[in-house]
């Protein structure tokens, strides 16, 4: 049975940092093409935040967060992190991890073969 689960999210102040987390149990995110990080607002669609490809290290990251969020991947504990710095406001969403085994654009919903459950993150 596999599993995504998002630990770190809570409240902060704007200028603030927060490290999410997501442990990944059933699966190998090592072997997946895509792991990322997503992000949800009432009303709006769940947008790409960052994602990372094991199989090439690299990484990409959406506009709004680049420079302030980094992603990253511990192959040995099966988990992934994303390192918010400098907290907006306008970055309060549900935040959900996900991993992709279809070879197709990293960060697009529709590609994504597994989610996490959320968490929250509220920028005050």
């Amino acid at each position: 049975h596999v599993q995504l689960v998002e630990s770190g999210g809570g409240s902060v102040q704007a200028g603030g940092s927060l490290r999410l987390s997501c442990a990944g149990t059933g699966i190998h995110l090592s072997s997946a093409f895509c792991v990322g990080w997503f992000r949800q607002v009432p009303g709006k669609e769940r947008e790409g935040v960052a994602s990372i490809r094991p199989g090439a290290t690299t990484t990409a990251y959406a506009s709004s967060v680049r420079g302030r969020f980094s992603i990253s991947l511990d192959t040995a504990k099966n988990t992934v992190f994303l390192q918010m710095n400098s907290l907006k406001p306008e970055d309060t969403a549900t935040y959900y991890c996900a991993a992709q085994f279809l070879e197709a654009s990293c960060a697009v919903v529709h590609a994504i073969d597994n989610w996490g459950q959320g968490t929250q993150v509220t920028v005050s």
